[in-house]
């Protein structure tokens, strides 16, 4: 076993650098909706896949925000910022980042109100605490068990009292992985990293796409 590759039953998984050349490679030649959406779907159906998951995310978050007190809100994961970019629209104040260079340059180029930064889910540090961390189609691309723990409880510490951690997978009882850059991990193993840390789970809210079995968990901090 090198640090490209882990030992599975089904075979190995690419893992460290291997990985975000995956993900460099990919944002560099898709387009900005398949490039973080659905690589089966044509851009009419990312952009049915987009809008889908926003309109869930603004029941969860809000659509609107007083500018006396606007949401402090972080986008884990952001991609080329599409999801930071709709909440920036809506007032909130977005911190945004990602492991992929070449996605935070293109979100960059893009503008559009949210400030962006390079960073690995483990490695974001923030000066303030945010009222919204999300986390929108990433845990279960992160495929060492260590590194997916590592990354979520660091989105946990970020997370004010009464404040929410999204993160989205599926709703199951058991590890499931879908091909070489899948794995979706069971609610119990988001509860077990979770609970100790002050977040309840409070919510799921399933995306209602087509056949896609992904929906947004919901952890609120109570302490």
């Amino acid at each position: 076993m090198t640090d490209a590759t882990r030992t599975r039953p089904d075979g190995p998984r690419p893992l460290g650098h291997t990985v975000r050349t995956y993900w460099d490679t990919r944002h560099r030649e898709r387009d900005d909706l398949a490039s973080g959406g659905h690589i089966g779907l044509d851009r009419p159906g990312n952009e049915i896949f987009y809008a889908v998951r926003l309109g869930q995310l603004l029941t969860l978050i809000g659509d609107l925000s007083s500018p006396a007190a606007p949401l402090f809100v972080l986008d884990a994961g952001c991609g080329k910022g599409h999801f930071a970019r709709a909440l920036a629209r809506c007032g909130h104040h977005v911190d945004a980042f990602d492991a992929s260079e070449e996605a935070v340059t293109q979100a960059r180029a893009e503008g559009g109100g949210p400030r962006y930064a390079l960073a690995a889910l483990d490695e974001w540090r923030s000066p303030w605490l945010y009222d919204v961390v999300m986390c929108v189609d990433v845990l279960f691309h992160v495929l060492d068990d260590a590194e997916w723990a590592a990354g979520l409880r660091n989105l946990a510490s970020l997370v004010r009292i009464t404040g929410r951690l999204i993160v989205t997978d599926e709703h199951i009882d058991e590890p499931v992985p879908r091909g070489d850059y899948i794995v979706h991990r069971p609610i119990a193993a988001y509860r077990k990293e979770l609970e100790p840390l002050g977040l309840s789970h409070s919510l799921f809210r399933p995306y209602g796409f087509r056949e896609n079995r992904v929906g947004f968990h919901v952890f609120t901090r109570t302490r």
